[in-house]
């Protein structure tokens, strides 16, 4: 057999994502699984091939014997991967992928199981089945014992039974054989299946296939740009592991920012904030059950803290998705990383920092529990006390320095965006008493928000340079400034917000591309744009008046996404390139509310 198709491929961001909630698994063009942790989206990478591990393996590979192209898409308003695959001599397989979701017995069924299918689909194709995956992030082969239709992997977490209706010997030694009927493989939990894997895939793919469209029917999409606003709403489904409501940043580790950089780190946790933002974007599109979870989440680690009266109760920015506080951040020598571009690094010590603007950011994912009356279960006045908690933590802290929501390692300071999420904090929180006829408290917020706000305006303002800075006395200028009309600190055509857009635009735009700052940092200068302050400034020219500029840039990113529609988290602005973690949850959030924003209205439109 000729050289396998990933043998010559280089490690590319152009990647499927196939999940359930419980299992999520990056797919390249070539329909390689590399990249999937398991049990869970934090645990041992047991794919890892996309890292280049230093043991051969941490890889599902169909390969095609004289493979010359592939073809990929997702079926339409799902999260079903079809590859398709064609030799140099016109034989061609379909592989369909995915994680089987549906309701089963008033519950979700939505198991750590990865499903494909391998068909023919013209001439006599020749195959090979490599499934290698790898234990303690690529340090070891994973131990195996076999049955008559089974193998079982012994990985560092969790134990894992392939069922298939190919013979066992020729995916243990990986042989070729000829692919004439389709071939079924469920990789899943240590139990047997109850059907055949011919049945049980057709009876998952069926109901997986229900049940994603039944969700994507009920989103409030836009007018323009549905198929883009869709696929970014399924993917960020994805990023949410369900069994505690936690939303993680991005589903990889370890993706450099930008070539050769040490900027390498790891995304597979809950950053309060990305989530709140992932939540505010569903909740635009009507997808409230996500807000719902997450909410959920936030209460259990506010359950855990001590009285903010009586004891230290400040949160931390990130956490684990089952409420993990300590995120010790280590590098692993067994994967050389992203093209070989290490450090590869598990954990993240961004726990260790405080970032004021958390407690902004859980009051206003929270605000729409009180006032949509289509929830089923909404917030009351139990809840309103568990967000006071967090409105007397950002009392506190407003004004006290900060990592910010760049994560400075090596600096912290008075941070603009910090302080006004802190004022948002008690701003949401008078409103909200307000709708639960809580006079006092509504008073005693309102208050608290107008004597932060002329504070903060006061610091925040620098006349001398006529615009916003990013901290306290500063003269600098940070993408997060972009989000005070967003916020509601100031109105859209506050002069000051106009001059602070334009000031910006001209001081950290590159071409249709926005940095989120351009001063040197821990690691020096940033080499990449950053997605979702590309967006941010997209929204703040359209609210701000110059709405063609802005859907010029929106369309221009449109084109950057990955094939299958998904962005990273940054853009090389000479090559287009994506760098950073994948699939990058604040890109695809910039990219729904930039187009929320943008698109005509549907009764302006039909």
């Amino acid at each position: 057999m000729p050289q396998s198709p990933e043998a010559t491929l280089p490690a590319s961001l152009e990647l499927g994502v196939i999940g359930n909630g419980s299992v999520a698994a990056l797919i390249d063009s070539h329909a390689r699984v590399v990249w999937c942790c398991l049990p869970r989206f934090d645990d041992d990478a047991s794919f890892c091939a996309l890292l280049s591990p230093t043991t051969e393996g941490g890889d599902w590979s169909i390969e095609l014997e004289d493979f010359d192209h592939a073809e990929q898409y997702y079926l339409q308003n799902t999260a079903v991967l079809v590859t398709r695959l064609f030799s140099r001599h016109g034989d061609a397989v379909e592989i369909i992928d995915f994680a089987p979701r549906h309701r089963s017995n008033g519950r979700f069924y939505h198991p750590v199981m990865l499903a494909r299918r391998v068909s023919p689909i013209s001439g006599s194709p020749r195959i090979r089945v490599r499934l290698r995956p790898l234990c303690d992030y690529g340090a070891r082969v994973a131990p195996t014992t076999s049955g008559s239709n089974h193998i079982r992997y012994l990985l560092t977490s969790v134990v894992q039974r392939l069922t298939s209706d190919v013979a066992t010997p020729l995916i243990e030694r990986g042989l070729a054989f000829g692919l004439d009927r389709p071939a079924h493989f469920i990789f899943g939990p240590d139990e047997t299946l109850s059907e055949s894997p011919t049945v049980f895939f057709h009876l998952m793919l069926e109901r997986t296939l229900e049940y994603w469209r039944e969700w994507v029917r009920y989103l409030s999409v836009p007018y323009e740009w549905q198929d883009a606003v869709i696929r970014a709403a399924i993917t960020l489904k994805l990023c949410q592991y369900e069994a505690t409501g936690a939303i993680v940043a991005a589903l990889t580790t370890s993706i450099p920012e930008s070539a050769g950089t040490a900027r390498n780190w790891d995304y597979r946790y809950c950053w309060l904030r990305d989530a709140a933002f992932t939540v505010r974007a569903l909740n635009r599109l009507g997808a409230t059950r996500t807000m719902e979870e997450y909410i959920r989440y936030v209460f259990n680690l506010i359950a855990a803290q001590p009285d903010p009266e009586t004891g230290d109760a400040e949160i931390g920015p990130v956490f684990g998705i089952t409420f993990e506080r300590e995120l010790t951040e280590r590098q692993v020598p067994s994967l050389a990383g992203y093209r070989g571009m290490g450090p590869v690094r598990v954990g993240n010590d961004a726990w260790r920092q405080r970032q004021n603007d958390v407690y902004g950011s859980v009051v206003l994912a929270s605000a729409q529990l009180f006032f949509d009356r289509r929830l089923e279960h909404r917030g009351d006045k139990l809840t309103f006390q568990r967000l006071e908690r967090m409105g007397a933590l950002a009392l506190r802290t407003a004004e006290q320095p900060d990592a910010g929501l760049w994560e400075f390692r090596g600096r912290a300071a008075v941070h603009t965006y910090s302080a006004a999420m802190c004022w948002a904090a008690c701003d949401r929180l008078a409103h909200i008493a307000t709708e639960l006829g809580l006079d006092d408290r509504a008073r005693h917020w309102h208050d608290e928000a107008v004597q932060l706000h002329a504070r903060i305006e006061a610091r925040a303002w620098n006349a001398e340079l006529g615009h916003f800075v990013d901290a306290y006395d500063g003269h600098h200028l940070d993408a997060s400034l972009l989000l005070l009309a967003d916020i509601g600190f100031v109105e859209p055509m506050d002069p000051r917000f106009i001059a602070t857009v334009d000031a910006i635009g001209a001081a950290l735009g590159r071409g249709e591309y926005l940095f989120r700052y351009i001063a040197p940092d821990d690691f020096g200068a940033p080499e990449t744009s950053f997605n979702i302050c590309t967006f941010w400034y997209i929204e703040a020219l359209a609210a701000t008046g110059r709405k063609d500029r802005a859907r010029a840039m929106f369309e221009h990113m449109l084109k950057k996404r990955t094939a299958l529609g998904l962005l990273s988290e940054d853009l090389a602005p000479d090559s287009g390139e994506h760098w950073g973690n994948y699939p990058q949850t604040y890109s695809l959030v910039g990219l729904i509310q930039a187009a929320m924003r943008l698109s005509r209205r549907w009764e302006d439109a039909l």
